[in-house]
């Protein structure tokens, strides 16, 4: 299946980005990503533009049926197609230990947040 094995080789590699970069450079690199494999035109992930750009995420062994898998593994709303939001979910899904980290970010960023909000009040 596809999903395992895309998930296989950005195990290891997202959570160093995330280490390198920190939450908001990852993200930052999920967009510049996103870009990269994106219908220019279209401006989201298509079949297409996936089975075209494969290779500069190392993917281009996956076959047809693989790379449709990944698109509707990340297709949440169902139009055939990722937009940014559902690419950059997917590559966190596919990162059981990237997932784990993100939780650790959104408290960070809410405890900011939080902190943020009570002394704006002061």
């Amino acid at each position: 299946m596809a999903s395992a094995r895309v998930a296989d080789d950005f195990q290891d590699m997202l959570p160093t980005m995330a280490d390198k970069l920190g939450g908001e450079g990852l993200i930052k690199e999920l967009c510049n990503g996103f870009k990269l494999l994106m219908d220019k035109e279209k401006e989201v992930i298509t079949f297409e533009s996936l089975k075209k750009h494969s290779a500069l995420l190392g993917l281009q062994d996956l076959s047809d049926d693989e790379l449709m898998s990944m698109l509707r593994e990340g297709d949440v709303n169902g139009d055939g197609v990722l937009d940014e939001m559902e690419f950059c979910v997917l590559m966190f899904r596919l990162s059981p230990e990237l997932m784990q980290e993100s939780e650790v970010w959104l408290e960070e960023a809410l405890q900011q947040e939080l902190g943020n909000a009570f002394f704006d009040k002061k």
